[in-house]
């Protein structure tokens, strides 16, 4: 009989990079091999040496963000520092529950795009807007009017022509409704 799967949680310390190789629903950081979901830990040996740990997700279980994924969030506060979030779709997904995320201050921007996302212990996702498509999509303004964009760094209110300035998103074609 097979030994019991072992569970793991995103951000879990799986092993050191050294041991293994960082396979799907993983990453490497300072030396080690953590989990970027919340799954089975799988462990497969290669012909190279070295065995590839992986974290595979259950079908039936909370589709998570991933580092790299595409979510849609809703701001719920905004501070000098930062806003935080709360992820309701991962691509187009909606999720079964929402999760809580944090925008810095420095990850809005258009480039120089990383690869951490996994946020703290408390659940907390670290997003960033570092490619053009990621940004602002739809926004209110103080007198509770649907803002248009103006350009990629500035919505304005139609009612009070007030200008805020926001990292807009460019969104694709195919996914604008008509």
């Amino acid at each position: 009989m097979a030994p019991p799967a072992r569970y793991c949680v995103p951000g879990e310390r799986l092993c050191s990079a050294e041991e293994a190789t960082a396979g799907s629903g993983t990453y490497t950081r300072h030396g080690f091999i953590f989990s970027s979901l919340a799954g089975c830990l799988e462990k497969r040996s290669e012909d190279s040496g070295l065995p590839v740990v992986s974290v595979v997700r259950d079908a039936e279980s909370q589709l998570l963000p991933d580092v790299g994924a595409v979510v849609t969030c809703k701001v719920c506060s905004i501070n000098s520092r930062f806003a935080k979030v709360q992820i309701l779709y991962v691509g187009s997904t909606p999720l079964k529950s929402t999760f809580r995320g944090t925008i810095r201050r420095e990850d809005i921007r258009a480039t120089e795009k990383d690869k951490i996302s996994l946020g703290d212990a408390q659940s907390n996702y670290l997003l960033s807007t570092a490619e053009n498509e990621l940004g602002v999509v739809v926004a209110r303004s103080e007198a509770g009017v649907q803002m248009v964009p103006i350009s990629w760094c500035e919505m304005q209110c139609p009612r009070t022509h007030t200008k805020d300035f926001r990292k807009v998103a460019r969104v694709q074609p195919q996914f604008l409704q008509t």
